[in-house]
């Protein structure tokens, strides 16, 4: 089965996503989100479904000790969770999930839906909200903003970015209680929009992969507003706009 990313791109992945800052960054602001909505859960199953190199997967199942079902419709991003030792790794489809009805108490859907050709969001957001038991909890982040496209989004195979109020649209709509929902990365966005609507069009590249190390120094800069974002976030409060969204919701009884 293809996948519907870049297939080159899971190498550069599998490279930086341990140590590089956004992903670190990234993270830290999805947990600290999530963290207030799991108080008095039992988290029996998850399901990451797009998992890509299963590097998070592995981070909940090690660090959280959760039975994570990480799935991907691309051999390319599993070949990597299962070098790294993945449990439980499936191949599938995020717009027909091979589960059961109410199978998870928490499904997760990370970068994923922005590869899905336009109008197939909305099989993707059926799926997941099928495969939660009553009451679990789904958490779906995605690039957010079309001004924001860059030369790394063509390499990447992404297909469609949201707005707050259209991702809320497409999940409530599929069955799901939004319990909150937030643009993030939003301290670095007028970097971002200078890098991708000014110097990148002038200096007419080709696509390629943003997912590249940089000096350690700089790594710890640009981490920095990340980290300060995911106390804020933490904290309850949400930001106006950004690079990214996060979205958590619960499956309505």
């Amino acid at each position: 089965m293809s996948g519907f990313m870049n297939p080159a791109e899971f190498a550069n992945i599998a490279k930086s996503e341990q140590h590089f800052w956004w992903y670190r960054g990234m993270r830290r602001i999805l947990m600290r989100m999530l963290a207030p909505r799991l108080a008095g859960r039992n988290i029996g199953r998850v399901l990451e479904a797009g998992c890509g190199t299963g590097y998070f997967s592995h981070l909940l199942q090690r660090e959280r000790g959760w039975p994570v079902v990480p799935m991907d419709c691309s051999w390319d991003g599993l070949c990597y969770a299962r070098q790294m030792g993945v449990e439980r790794v499936v191949q599938g489809d995020i717009r027909s999930l091979p589960f059961a009805d109410g199978a998870f108490d928490l499904a997760m859907s990370v970068d994923v839906l922005a590869h899905l050709p336009r109008g197939e969001e909305h099989l993707a957001a059926r799926e997941l909200a099928r495969v939660l038991a009553p009451g679990g909890l789904l958490v779906v982040r995605t690039a957010a903003l079309d001004i924001l496209r860059s030369r790394h989004s063509q390499f990447a195979f992404e297909r469609q970015r949201f707005t707050r109020r259209r991702l809320m649209g497409l999940i409530t709509g599929a069955g799901v209680r939004v319990l909150r929902s937030t643009y993030v990365n939003s301290l670095l966005l007028p970097a971002a929009l200078a890098k991708f609507r000014v110097w990148e069009p002038l200096l007419r590249k080709p696509p390629a992969s943003g997912v590249e190390p940089v000096a350690p120094w700089l790594d710890k800069l640009l981490y920095a507003p990340l980290a300060l974002e995911a106390a804020w976030v933490g904290a309850g409060h949400d930001l106006p706009l950004g690079q990214s969204l996060v979205l958590i919701g619960e499956k309505m009884v």
